[in-house]
């Protein structure tokens, strides 16, 4: 079965999301109306909806680290996840955990980085140098 997923949040204003996820994270826009807009996050759909942001607290234990629940997260093949990490340092993003491998050497093995959009939605975006890996346990 082959699917995308489609998410909807969320943020406080769109002419922000829009520099953010278009020009920093250099999403595609789609559809859009005053109150919303549709982004390609990496071949899915996300809708940004004018409204309060999600509720943030930092209550994911993840190896060593609390990671904000909830947040939204993509994969990537580890080639696009460093293209991705150097444009958002490049763009001076703030990271709540800079790029990172973890699980190293183990089932797993993932290379991560956590930061947040301009309204406070917390993002992840992992890398995997084989996507056969990602479920490995």
């Amino acid at each position: 079965m082959r699917s995308l997923f489609h998410l909807a949040y969320n943020v406080r204003d769109l002419a922000e999301a829009r520099s953010f996820y278009g020009d920093v994270l250099g999403c595609e826009e789609g559809r859009s109306s005053d109150s919303w807009v549709d982004y390609n996050f990496f071949g899915h759909e996300i809708s940004l909806h004018l409204g309060t942001p999600f509720d943030v607290q930092a209550t994911g234990k993840v190896g060593e680290h609390m990671v904000p629940m909830p947040h939204l997260g993509v994969i990537l093949e580890y080639d696009d996840w460093v293209a991705v990490a150097e444009r958002l340092k490049q763009a001076k993003i703030e990271f709540l955990l800079e790029p990172m491998v973890r699980f190293e050497e183990e089932p797993g093995e993932q290379w991560t980085m956590f930061f947040f959009d301009p309204s406070g939605n917390p993002i992840e975006i992992k890398g995997f140098k084989s996507m056969d890996k990602v479920f490995a346990s």
